[in-house]
C-alpha cells in the first residue's frame, strides 16, 4: 500500500497526528467570522465585491476556486487579508487627500504654488508622482495657508503710463465727480493732465495714479461740504497731511488768501489748495534721495589732520617730539 500523496508516512497501527487531523477540518465559526469581518472592511474601502476578495485570497494561497478553506489555511488567510486591508486603507486615504487637493487647487494661485513647491522639495512635477505622506504634507500646507506664491515686491513708481485698469479706475472717479459738481469730465481730465505735467494727448505716468486718486476723492468729498475749511480738507484727504505738509499748506493759504485753518473757503480756493497738495507731494516724490546717494555737503576742516593724528597717537615717542616742536613754534611766535 502506498502512502497518501502529501501525507507524512507513519508506522502501521499508529493513530493519525492530532494536529494534522485538526488542520484538515473546515474553518471554525470563529475563524470564518474573523475573515468575513476583514473582507467586509476591505470591500467598504475599495468598492470590490466580497466574492472577488475571496477569489483573490484563494489565489494568493495557491488554492483552486472550488477548494474550500480549511483550518490550517486560517493563519495565512488572516495575514493576507490584513495586508489587503492596510493597502486599501492607504489607497482610500490617498484618494481622500487627492480629492481635497482637487477642491483647493483651483482657488487663487494654489495650483502654481503647489507646482513650484513639489518641484523644489520633491523633484516632481505632478501630484500623481508623490507618495501618500508627501501628498498629506502638501494638503496640510494648503489648508494652513502656508503655501503661496510670494507676491512681487512693490517697486517704486516709474514713468510707465497708466495701465488700462488704472485708467478705468480714474475714469470712474472722474465721472462721479462730474456728476456731483456739474463740471464736465473733459475739464477734469484737463486739470489732471496739467497737474501731472503732460500735454493733451500724452499719457499720464503711473507714478501719479495714487496722488490723482486722492485728489479726485477729496474733491468728491468736499463737493458735499457747505462750509469747507483747511480742517475739512485735511479730513477729506485719503492720506492726511503730515505736520510739515500742514505747515506748508497753512502758510500758502495765509499768503495767497489770508485764510486761517478756520476760514471758510470758496470752491475755487478749495481746488487751488488741493492742487498745491498734489504738486508738493509730486515734487517730494521726485526729489526724494536714495540713501546710498546721500553725501556730506562739505568735509570738516579738520579731516586732513585726522589720519596724521591717528599715526602720532599710535607712537608715544613721536607724539612727545611733536608736542615739543609745537611749543617751540609757539615760543618763537610769542
Amino acid at each position: 500500500m502506498q502512502p497518501i500523496q502529501g501525507a507524512t508516512a507513519r508506522p502501521p497501527g499508529e493513530p493519525p497526528s492530532t494536529h494534522s487531523a485538526a488542520g484538515e477540518f473546515p474553518l471554525s465559526t470563529v475563524q470564518r467570522t474573523v475573515l468575513e469581518r476583514l473582507i467586509t472592511r476591505i470591500v467598504a474601502l475599495n468598492q470590490q465585491q466580497s466574492a472577488e476578495v475571496w477569489a483573490g485570497l484563494k489565489h494568493d494561497l495557491g488554492l483552486k476556486s472550488e477548494t474550500p478553506l480549511l483550518s490550517r489555511h486560517f493563519p495565512a488567510a488572516e495575514q493576507n487579508l490584513n495586508q489587503r486591508l492596510n493597502h486599501a486603507q492607504t489607497t482610500h486615504g490617498t484618494r481622500q487627500v487627492v480629492q481635497q487637493l482637487s477642491e483647493l487647487l483651483p482657488q487663487g494661485n494654489n495650483r502654481q504654488a503647489v507646482s513650484d513647491y513639489i518641484r523644489q522639495n520633491f523633484g516632481q512635477t505632478a501630484l500623481s508622482q508623490l507618495t501618500p505622506e508627501q501628498l498629506k504634507s502638501v494638503l496640510t500646507l494648503l489648508q494652513n495657508n502656508q503655501l503661496a506664491i510670494p507676491q512681487p515686491q512693490q517697486r517704486q513708481a516709474t514713468d510707465r503710463p497708466l495701465l488700462p485698469a488704472e485708467h478705468n479706475s480714474l475714469n470712474k472717479q472722474v465721472a462721479k465727480l462730474a456728476a456731483a459738481t456739474g463740471e464736465s469730465s473733459k475739464l477734469i481730465w484737463q486739470s489732471m493732465l496739467e497737474l501731472s505735467g503732460v500735454k493733451t494727448g500724452e499719457l499720464i505716468p503711473a507714478k501719479h495714479f495714487a496722488l490723482l486718486t486722492t485728489w479726485l476723492q477729496a474733491r468728491q468729498t468736499l463737493s458735499q461740504q457747505n462750509t469747507p475749511t483747511l480742517h475739512t480738507i485735511q479730513a477729506a484727504l485719503k492720506q492726511p497731511l503730515e505736520p510739515a505738509e500742514w505747515k506748508e499748506i497753512t502758510d500758502y493759504s495765509q499768503q495767497r488768501f489770508q485764510a486761517t485753518p478756520q476760514t471758510l473757503l470758496t470752491t475755487a480756493q478749495v481746488q487751488d489748495i488741493l492742487n498745491q497738495v498734489f504738486l508738493k507731494r509730486a515734487e517730494r516724490q521726485l526729489s526724494a534721495p536714495e540713501v546710498h546717494n546721500i553725501q556730506p555737503i562739505a568735509s570738516p576742516i579738520w579731516v586732513p589732520f585726522i589720519e596724521p593724528l591717528k599715526a602720532i597717537s599710535a607712537r608715544p615717542g613721536l607724539a612727545f617730539i611733536a608736542l615739543v616742536v609745537v611749543m617751540l613754534l609757539l615760543w618763537i611766535v610769542i
